[in-house]
């Protein structure tokens, strides 16, 4: 399998700049994915240096180099903390996330992560889990639905939306993407079709995978982890999640809330080295369409 076919890394030069990365550190690449950024990471590393790349996938694991420097890990990133210490690891030099859906998950079909093919509706990313698409559809109630399709979506007819669901399922259950559709029928704009469809496909994964808990257990055990001076590095592609990463970033905290001393100044446990979001040049966005939303914070632990 091609690696530039299974993803194409965003912001990859910038991202390994800011890490600064030591050579004989230890560096987490949390989303291995097709690779990209750990092989950027490897090739900075000396012979003492070590890297730990988590995917909760079994596909990702063809993508990894035969490289006694890389250690692979079959988990989702919010047992981060307890896979290290598993493997004798208490602190690390630098953690890096990037959490965008890969390409390979978009392009085959049946993983039923695009609304681009007809296929199962299923967008488990960890493909042992119970909870798939087909679930949260089925047996969701209305107002779970319409809160998930607001809250992850950010979709203003989400109760509408959640009724077509709930409509369409007393008939016939939603099996598949084209059955997801057509209940749609009814509120599907006449423009911007896909743009609406992104956004609640985007609400459903979320849902099914547990996106937003596991990127907030994540950030918290991400202080525990780094030495200090240890740089973290995320990369965000939607409000909702860049917004937690920065108000944490910010803080220490997910509400943003900033404390004071004396003086004034704020107390946080994080050093922001990125004031404002790194975004893909209008090249890579010309590359690597799939880059446009993406949005870099790296901040240091004091």
């Amino acid at each position: 399998m091609e690696n530039a076919v299974y993803h194409v890394p965003a912001l990859l030069e910038e991202t390994i700049e800011l890490l600064e990365i030591n050579p004989d550190g230890v560096y987490v690449d949390l989303t291995f994915g097709g690779g990209g950024h750990s092989r950027a990471i490897l090739e900075r590393l000396s012979d003492k240096g070590r890297l730990f790349a988590f995917d909760q996938d079994n596909d990702a694991r063809v993508n990894v180099p035969d490289d006694e420097r890389i250690t692979f890990v079959e988990s989702n990133f919010r047992f981060m903390r307890g896979a290290l210490r598993w493997r004798g690891v208490e602190q690390v030099d630098g953690i890096l996330a990037d959490l965008g859906v890969s390409s390979h998950h978009f392009d085959t079909q049946e993983r039923g992560f695009s609304f681009r093919f007809d296929a199962p509706l299923d967008m488990r990313m960890n493909r042992r889990a119970k909870l798939s698409a087909r679930e949260v559809l089925n047996d969701y109630d209305l107002e779970t639905l319409s809160s998930l399709f607001k809250r992850y979506g950010e979709l203003d007819s989400s109760r509408r939306i959640a009724r077509c669901v709930v409509d369409y399922r007393e008939k016939q259950p939603i099996e598949r993407i084209q059955d997801l559709t057509d209940a749609l029928a009814p509120v599907l704009p006449r423009n911007g079709e896909s743009k609406f469809l992104a956004k609640l496909f985007q609400a459903i994964r979320i849902e099914v995978n547990g996106e937003m808990n596991a990127l907030e257990m994540m950030l918290e055990q991400s202080l525990r982890v780094l030495r200090s001076g240890g740089r973290l590095a995320v990369i965000t592609y939607h409000s909702l999640e860049d917004r937690m990463v920065k108000n944490f970033m910010r803080s220490g905290n997910f509400e943003g809330k900033t404390v004071q001393d004396f003086y004034g100044r704020v107390l946080s446990p994080w050093s922001v080295v990125t004031r404002k979001a790194v975004v893909p040049s209008p090249e890579e966005v010309a590359r690597n369409p799939r880059s446009r939303s993406a949005k870099l914070r790296v901040a240091s632990k004091l």
